[in-house]
Protein backbone atom coordinates (compact mmCIF):
# COMPACT_ATOMS: atom_id res chain seq x y z
CA UNK A 1 0.00 0.00 0.00
CA UNK A 2 2.93 2.50 0.65
CA UNK A 3 4.61 1.73 -2.37
CA UNK A 4 1.04 2.59 -4.17
CA UNK A 5 0.69 5.89 -2.13
CA UNK A 6 4.59 7.11 -3.32
CA UNK A 7 4.53 6.15 -6.80
CA UNK A 8 1.70 6.57 -9.51
CA UNK A 9 2.61 3.65 -11.08
CA UNK A 10 3.79 -0.22 -10.21
CA UNK A 11 7.63 0.02 -9.72
CA UNK A 12 8.55 -3.51 -9.39
CA UNK A 13 7.16 -4.77 -12.71
CA UNK A 14 8.71 -1.32 -14.12
CA UNK A 15 12.44 -2.05 -12.92
CA UNK A 16 12.16 -5.64 -13.83
CA UNK A 17 11.14 -4.17 -17.10
CA UNK A 18 14.57 -1.97 -16.59
CA UNK A 19 16.66 -5.27 -15.85
CA UNK A 20 16.13 -7.32 -18.90
CA UNK A 21 16.31 -4.28 -21.11
CA UNK A 22 19.50 -3.68 -18.94
CA UNK A 23 21.26 -6.78 -19.90
CA UNK A 24 19.70 -7.06 -23.58
CA UNK A 25 21.53 -3.24 -23.91
CA UNK A 26 24.82 -4.39 -22.34
CA UNK A 27 25.44 -6.89 -24.62
CA UNK A 28 24.60 -4.84 -27.32
CA UNK A 29 27.46 -2.20 -26.74
CA UNK A 30 29.91 -4.46 -24.32
CA UNK A 31 32.34 -4.66 -27.22
CA UNK A 32 33.35 -1.45 -27.39
CA UNK A 33 34.76 -1.07 -24.26
CA UNK A 34 36.59 -4.10 -25.38
CA UNK A 35 37.56 -3.22 -28.68
CA UNK A 36 41.06 -2.24 -27.58
CA UNK A 37 41.75 -5.75 -26.80
CA UNK A 38 40.26 -7.53 -29.37
CA UNK A 39 41.98 -5.25 -32.16
CA UNK A 40 45.29 -5.95 -30.83
CA UNK A 41 43.82 -10.40 -30.74
CA UNK A 42 42.25 -10.57 -33.67
CA UNK A 43 44.27 -8.07 -35.59
CA UNK A 44 41.67 -5.75 -36.71
CA UNK A 45 41.48 -2.15 -37.59
CA UNK A 46 39.67 0.65 -36.68
CA UNK A 47 37.07 0.40 -39.09
CA UNK A 48 36.94 -3.72 -39.30
CA UNK A 49 36.47 -3.50 -35.36
CA UNK A 50 33.97 -0.15 -36.29
CA UNK A 51 31.73 -2.68 -38.29
CA UNK A 52 31.19 -5.18 -35.83
CA UNK A 53 28.38 -3.32 -34.69
CA UNK A 54 26.89 -3.02 -37.98
CA UNK A 55 26.54 -6.80 -37.75
CA UNK A 56 24.94 -6.24 -34.29
CA UNK A 57 22.87 -3.63 -35.82
CA UNK A 58 21.63 -5.75 -38.91
CA UNK A 59 20.58 -8.42 -36.41
CA UNK A 60 18.70 -6.06 -33.87
CA UNK A 61 16.81 -4.52 -36.48
CA UNK A 62 15.68 -8.00 -38.30
CA UNK A 63 14.82 -8.76 -34.03
CA UNK A 64 12.58 -5.77 -34.05
CA UNK A 65 11.17 -6.25 -37.60
CA UNK A 66 10.09 -10.12 -36.50
CA UNK A 67 9.00 -9.32 -32.74
CA UNK A 68 5.55 -8.92 -34.26
CA UNK A 69 5.41 -12.27 -34.81
CA UNK A 70 7.08 -13.97 -31.58
CA UNK A 71 4.29 -11.91 -29.46
CA UNK A 72 1.89 -12.86 -31.34
CA UNK A 73 2.59 -16.63 -31.27
CA UNK A 74 3.84 -16.20 -27.86
CA UNK A 75 2.78 -12.81 -25.82
CA UNK A 76 5.00 -9.62 -24.40
CA UNK A 77 6.28 -11.60 -21.36
CA UNK A 78 7.06 -14.64 -22.82
CA UNK A 79 8.71 -12.90 -25.33
CA UNK A 80 10.79 -10.64 -23.25
CA UNK A 81 11.52 -13.77 -21.49
CA UNK A 82 12.96 -15.36 -24.30
CA UNK A 83 14.83 -12.53 -25.30
CA UNK A 84 17.02 -12.51 -22.36
CA UNK A 85 17.61 -15.97 -22.76
CA UNK A 86 18.78 -16.16 -26.25
CA UNK A 87 20.62 -12.80 -25.71
CA UNK A 88 23.00 -14.83 -22.87
CA UNK A 89 23.06 -17.69 -25.07
CA UNK A 90 24.69 -15.39 -28.09
CA UNK A 91 27.11 -13.92 -25.89
CA UNK A 92 28.23 -17.78 -24.93
CA UNK A 93 28.45 -18.76 -28.23
CA UNK A 94 30.74 -15.38 -29.19
CA UNK A 95 32.96 -15.95 -26.03
CA UNK A 96 34.01 -19.45 -28.05
CA UNK A 97 34.25 -18.44 -31.85
CA UNK A 98 37.71 -18.57 -33.03
CA UNK A 99 36.94 -16.94 -36.53
CA UNK A 100 36.09 -13.36 -37.39
CA UNK A 101 33.03 -15.19 -39.24
CA UNK A 102 32.15 -17.40 -36.41
CA UNK A 103 31.79 -13.79 -34.30
CA UNK A 104 29.86 -11.79 -37.30
CA UNK A 105 27.07 -14.71 -36.87
CA UNK A 106 27.33 -14.64 -32.78
CA UNK A 107 26.91 -10.72 -32.92
CA UNK A 108 23.63 -10.90 -35.61
CA UNK A 109 22.15 -13.37 -33.39
CA UNK A 110 23.02 -11.23 -30.20
CA UNK A 111 21.52 -8.43 -31.96
CA UNK A 112 18.55 -10.63 -33.16
CA UNK A 113 17.54 -11.57 -30.05
CA UNK A 114 17.83 -8.03 -28.15
CA UNK A 115 15.79 -6.66 -30.82
CA UNK A 116 12.73 -9.14 -29.21
CA UNK A 117 12.77 -7.31 -26.48
CA UNK A 118 12.03 -3.50 -27.28
CA UNK A 119 8.44 -3.46 -28.54
CA UNK A 120 7.14 -5.95 -26.20
CA UNK A 121 8.84 -3.72 -23.18
CA UNK A 122 6.71 -0.81 -24.52
CA UNK A 123 3.77 -2.64 -25.17
CA UNK A 124 4.08 -3.69 -21.11
CA UNK A 125 5.27 -0.16 -19.75
CA UNK A 126 2.35 1.40 -21.58
CA UNK A 127 -0.43 -1.35 -20.26
CA UNK A 128 0.75 -0.88 -16.76
CA UNK A 129 0.94 3.15 -16.66
CA UNK A 130 -1.73 5.51 -16.97
CA UNK A 131 -1.09 7.94 -19.85
CA UNK A 132 -0.46 11.02 -18.02
CA UNK A 133 2.75 9.27 -16.13
CA UNK A 134 4.33 7.83 -19.69
CA UNK A 135 6.88 10.68 -19.70
CA UNK A 136 8.10 9.57 -16.04
CA UNK A 137 7.58 5.75 -17.09
CA UNK A 138 9.70 6.40 -20.21
CA UNK A 139 12.72 7.73 -18.05
CA UNK A 140 12.79 5.31 -15.74
CA UNK A 141 12.62 2.63 -18.45
CA UNK A 142 15.66 4.60 -20.34
CA UNK A 143 17.53 3.73 -17.14
CA UNK A 144 18.34 0.50 -18.28
CA UNK A 145 20.40 1.69 -21.24
CA UNK A 146 22.33 4.62 -19.87
CA UNK A 147 23.40 2.20 -16.58
CA UNK A 148 24.47 0.31 -19.51
CA UNK A 149 26.75 2.95 -20.83
CA UNK A 150 27.67 3.40 -17.16
CA UNK A 151 28.74 0.03 -16.35
CA UNK A 152 29.48 -1.56 -19.66
CA UNK A 153 33.07 -0.19 -19.87
CA UNK A 154 33.91 -0.59 -15.62
CA UNK A 155 32.35 -3.75 -15.73
CA UNK A 156 34.85 -4.92 -18.62
CA UNK A 157 37.67 -3.91 -16.62
CA UNK A 158 36.68 -5.90 -13.76
CA UNK A 159 36.27 -8.85 -15.34
CA UNK A 160 39.53 -8.10 -17.21
CA UNK A 161 41.08 -8.39 -14.31
CA UNK A 162 40.34 -12.18 -13.58
CA UNK A 163 39.15 -12.65 -17.51
CA UNK A 164 40.18 -13.13 -21.08
CA UNK A 165 37.82 -10.93 -23.38
CA UNK A 166 35.88 -14.03 -24.12
CA UNK A 167 35.47 -15.06 -20.30
CA UNK A 168 34.16 -11.31 -19.55
CA UNK A 169 31.42 -12.23 -22.40
CA UNK A 170 30.68 -16.11 -21.11
CA UNK A 171 30.17 -13.90 -17.76
CA UNK A 172 27.07 -11.63 -19.53
CA UNK A 173 25.60 -14.34 -21.36
CA UNK A 174 24.90 -16.24 -18.06
CA UNK A 175 23.91 -13.23 -16.39
CA UNK A 176 21.42 -12.59 -19.11
CA UNK A 177 20.05 -16.13 -19.11
CA UNK A 178 19.66 -16.02 -15.11
CA UNK A 179 17.51 -12.43 -15.49
CA UNK A 180 15.36 -14.45 -17.92
CA UNK A 181 14.49 -16.90 -15.64
CA UNK A 182 13.52 -14.39 -13.00
CA UNK A 183 11.67 -12.05 -14.71
CA UNK A 184 9.42 -14.94 -15.84
CA UNK A 185 8.71 -16.04 -12.57
CA UNK A 186 8.10 -13.13 -10.85
CA UNK A 187 6.92 -10.50 -13.74
CA UNK A 188 3.79 -8.69 -13.92
CA UNK A 189 1.60 -7.73 -16.73
CA UNK A 190 2.26 -8.15 -20.77
CA UNK A 191 -0.21 -11.08 -20.77
CA UNK A 192 -1.41 -9.62 -24.18
CA UNK A 193 -0.33 -10.89 -27.61
CA UNK A 194 1.27 -8.32 -29.69
CA UNK A 195 -0.12 -7.81 -33.51
CA UNK A 196 2.30 -9.63 -36.42
CA UNK A 197 3.19 -7.24 -38.83
CA UNK A 198 0.89 -6.80 -41.58
CA UNK A 199 1.77 -5.49 -45.15
CA UNK A 200 -1.63 -2.74 -44.72
CA UNK A 201 0.13 -2.13 -41.25
CA UNK A 202 3.70 -1.58 -42.37
CA UNK A 203 2.17 0.45 -45.31
CA UNK A 204 0.39 2.51 -43.48
CA UNK A 205 3.11 3.96 -41.24
CA UNK A 206 5.24 4.31 -43.49
CA UNK A 207 3.94 6.06 -45.94
CA UNK A 208 3.06 8.54 -42.61
CA UNK A 209 5.50 11.81 -42.38
CA UNK A 210 5.90 10.86 -39.02
CA UNK A 211 7.22 7.89 -39.53
CA UNK A 212 10.20 9.68 -41.74
CA UNK A 213 10.65 12.33 -38.93
CA UNK A 214 10.87 9.73 -36.38
CA UNK A 215 13.62 7.52 -37.87
CA UNK A 216 15.29 10.49 -38.53
CA UNK A 217 15.14 11.49 -34.74
CA UNK A 218 15.96 8.15 -33.31
CA UNK A 219 18.86 7.51 -36.31
CA UNK A 220 19.99 11.41 -34.16
CA UNK A 221 19.59 9.50 -30.84
CA UNK A 222 21.05 6.09 -31.38
CA UNK A 223 23.95 7.51 -33.77
CA UNK A 224 24.75 10.02 -30.72
CA UNK A 225 24.23 8.16 -28.01
CA UNK A 226 25.46 3.94 -29.39
CA UNK A 227 27.41 5.38 -32.29
CA UNK A 228 29.42 7.57 -30.35
CA UNK A 229 30.29 5.37 -27.49
CA UNK A 230 30.75 2.36 -29.56
CA UNK A 231 34.10 3.76 -30.55
CA UNK A 232 34.91 6.26 -27.81
CA UNK A 233 37.45 4.19 -26.47
CA UNK A 234 39.16 3.93 -29.45
CA UNK A 235 39.12 7.72 -30.16
CA UNK A 236 40.42 8.18 -26.14
CA UNK A 237 43.09 5.49 -26.32
CA UNK A 238 44.61 5.88 -30.10
CA UNK A 239 43.95 9.97 -31.11
CA UNK A 240 43.67 11.31 -26.94
CA UNK A 241 46.80 8.66 -25.96
CA UNK A 242 44.94 7.99 -22.87
CA UNK A 243 45.27 4.31 -21.11
CA UNK A 244 42.96 1.80 -21.51
CA UNK A 245 41.60 1.36 -17.51
CA UNK A 246 41.36 5.56 -17.01
CA UNK A 247 39.73 5.88 -20.69
CA UNK A 248 37.01 3.19 -19.81
CA UNK A 249 36.75 4.46 -16.49
CA UNK A 250 36.53 8.18 -18.03
CA UNK A 251 33.34 6.31 -20.41
CA UNK A 252 31.92 4.96 -17.65
CA UNK A 253 31.55 8.37 -15.20
CA UNK A 254 30.51 9.88 -18.14
CA UNK A 255 27.13 8.37 -18.19
CA UNK A 256 26.33 8.82 -14.80
CA UNK A 257 25.48 12.35 -15.27
CA UNK A 258 23.15 11.35 -18.12
CA UNK A 259 21.04 9.68 -15.32
CA UNK A 260 20.43 12.80 -13.31
CA UNK A 261 19.50 14.52 -16.48
CA UNK A 262 16.96 11.34 -17.13
CA UNK A 263 14.97 12.42 -14.82
CA UNK A 264 15.03 16.19 -15.50
CA UNK A 265 13.95 15.31 -18.90
CA UNK A 266 10.93 13.26 -17.63
CA UNK A 267 9.87 16.29 -15.81
CA UNK A 268 10.43 18.67 -18.79
CA UNK A 269 8.84 16.13 -21.18
CA UNK A 270 5.52 16.15 -19.08
CA UNK A 271 5.49 20.43 -17.91
CA UNK A 272 6.85 21.41 -21.53
CA UNK A 273 5.41 19.27 -23.95
CA UNK A 274 7.33 16.83 -26.25
CA UNK A 275 8.10 19.25 -29.27
CA UNK A 276 9.84 22.51 -27.26
CA UNK A 277 11.63 19.65 -25.58
CA UNK A 278 12.52 17.57 -28.46
CA UNK A 279 13.67 20.85 -29.65
CA UNK A 280 16.33 21.68 -26.98
CA UNK A 281 17.93 17.99 -27.03
CA UNK A 282 18.20 17.98 -30.42
CA UNK A 283 20.05 20.96 -30.57
CA UNK A 284 22.49 20.50 -27.32
CA UNK A 285 23.53 16.86 -28.60
CA UNK A 286 23.91 17.95 -32.03
CA UNK A 287 26.45 20.90 -30.38
CA UNK A 288 28.08 19.49 -27.94
CA UNK A 289 29.32 16.49 -30.57
CA UNK A 290 30.22 19.08 -32.60
CA UNK A 291 32.45 20.54 -29.95
CA UNK A 292 34.02 16.74 -28.68
CA UNK A 293 35.80 16.70 -32.17
CA UNK A 294 36.91 19.93 -31.97
CA UNK A 295 37.89 20.98 -28.50
CA UNK A 296 40.23 18.21 -27.87
CA UNK A 297 42.80 18.67 -24.49
CA UNK A 298 42.88 16.72 -21.42
CA UNK A 299 40.53 19.53 -19.61
CA UNK A 300 37.55 19.69 -22.47
CA UNK A 301 37.73 16.42 -23.70
CA UNK A 302 36.29 14.68 -20.70
CA UNK A 303 33.98 17.97 -20.01
CA UNK A 304 32.47 17.31 -23.39
CA UNK A 305 32.16 13.74 -22.68
CA UNK A 306 30.09 14.47 -19.85
CA UNK A 307 27.78 16.98 -21.81
CA UNK A 308 27.41 14.82 -24.98
CA UNK A 309 26.72 11.99 -23.18
CA UNK A 310 24.00 13.94 -20.70
CA UNK A 311 22.38 15.40 -23.67
CA UNK A 312 21.96 12.07 -25.85
CA UNK A 313 20.43 10.63 -23.25
CA UNK A 314 17.36 13.10 -22.99
CA UNK A 315 16.72 12.23 -26.38
CA UNK A 316 14.97 8.31 -25.71
CA UNK A 317 12.61 8.91 -23.33
CA UNK A 318 10.84 12.13 -25.29
CA UNK A 319 11.46 10.17 -28.52
CA UNK A 320 9.00 6.94 -27.24
CA UNK A 321 6.79 9.74 -25.73
CA UNK A 322 6.38 11.05 -29.21
CA UNK A 323 5.83 7.68 -30.53
CA UNK A 324 3.03 6.69 -28.22
CA UNK A 325 1.06 10.12 -28.70
CA UNK A 326 1.73 9.83 -32.48
CA UNK A 327 0.98 6.08 -33.04
CA UNK A 328 -2.51 4.52 -32.09
CA UNK A 329 -2.26 1.49 -30.04
CA UNK A 330 -3.08 -1.08 -32.52
CA UNK A 331 0.08 0.39 -34.77
CA UNK A 332 2.20 0.92 -31.70
CA UNK A 333 4.32 -2.41 -31.67
CA UNK A 334 4.93 -2.42 -35.47
CA UNK A 335 5.68 1.44 -35.28
CA UNK A 336 8.40 1.29 -32.48
CA UNK A 337 9.66 -1.90 -34.62
CA UNK A 338 10.16 0.25 -37.32
CA UNK A 339 11.43 3.51 -36.18
CA UNK A 340 13.91 1.68 -34.44
CA UNK A 341 14.99 -0.71 -37.03
CA UNK A 342 15.88 2.39 -39.19
CA UNK A 343 17.46 4.41 -36.62
CA UNK A 344 19.08 1.41 -35.33
CA UNK A 345 20.82 0.37 -38.82
CA UNK A 346 21.77 3.71 -39.29
CA UNK A 347 22.42 5.27 -35.83
CA UNK A 348 24.30 1.73 -34.16
CA UNK A 349 25.54 0.38 -37.28
CA UNK A 350 26.64 2.95 -39.67
CA UNK A 351 27.49 5.43 -37.72
CA UNK A 352 30.29 3.19 -35.83
CA UNK A 353 31.34 1.92 -39.21
CA UNK A 354 31.75 4.94 -40.64
CA UNK A 355 33.53 6.88 -37.98
CA UNK A 356 35.95 3.29 -38.14
CA UNK A 357 36.60 3.81 -41.53
CA UNK A 358 36.87 7.74 -41.75
CA UNK A 359 39.03 7.48 -38.35
CA UNK A 360 41.60 5.17 -40.73
CA UNK A 361 42.05 7.72 -43.56
CA UNK A 362 41.48 11.01 -41.38
CA UNK A 363 41.21 11.35 -38.09
CA UNK A 364 38.23 10.43 -34.99
CA UNK A 365 38.09 14.03 -34.07
CA UNK A 366 37.00 15.00 -37.72
CA UNK A 367 34.49 12.36 -37.60
CA UNK A 368 32.88 13.82 -34.31
CA UNK A 369 32.95 17.23 -35.91
CA UNK A 370 30.88 16.32 -39.07
CA UNK A 371 28.35 13.80 -37.13
CA UNK A 372 27.34 16.76 -34.64
CA UNK A 373 27.28 18.81 -38.17
CA UNK A 374 24.91 16.31 -39.59
CA UNK A 375 22.33 16.20 -36.11
CA UNK A 376 22.29 19.93 -36.13
CA UNK A 377 20.93 20.23 -39.88
CA UNK A 378 18.18 17.89 -39.10
CA UNK A 379 16.75 20.08 -36.03
CA UNK A 380 15.33 22.62 -38.60
CA UNK A 381 13.76 19.59 -40.98
CA UNK A 382 12.32 17.83 -37.52
CA UNK A 383 10.27 21.16 -36.68
CA UNK A 384 9.24 21.81 -40.75
CA UNK A 385 7.89 18.23 -40.69
CA UNK A 386 6.51 18.67 -36.83
CA UNK A 387 5.00 22.18 -37.63
CA UNK A 388 2.94 19.92 -40.47
CA UNK A 389 1.84 17.33 -38.40
CA UNK A 390 0.49 19.95 -35.56
CA UNK A 391 3.08 18.34 -32.81
CA UNK A 392 1.80 18.90 -29.41
CA UNK A 393 3.65 21.91 -27.82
Amino acid sequence: MVMRKSFPFPLMPLLLLVGIFYLTFVARVVLAPLLPVIEKDLGLGHGEAGTLFLFVAFGYGAGLLGSGFISSLLNHRRTITLSSILVGGAMVAISRSFSINQMHAGLVLAGLSAGFYLPSGIATLTELVSKEHWGKAMAIHELAPNLGFITAPLLSEALLNFFSWRGALAVLGVWSILMGILFWLFSQGGREKGEPPRLQSIYTIIISPSFWMMAAMFTVSIGSSIGVYTMMPLFLVNEMGMDRGWANTLIGLSRMFGIVVLFLSGSIIDRFGPKRAVTLFLITTGVFTFLLGILLSSITTPILLFLQAASAACLFPVGFTILALIFPSHLRSAAVSLVIFVGFLLGGGVVPSSIGHWAEAFSFSSALTILGLLFMVLVPIFLRVGARLKLSE
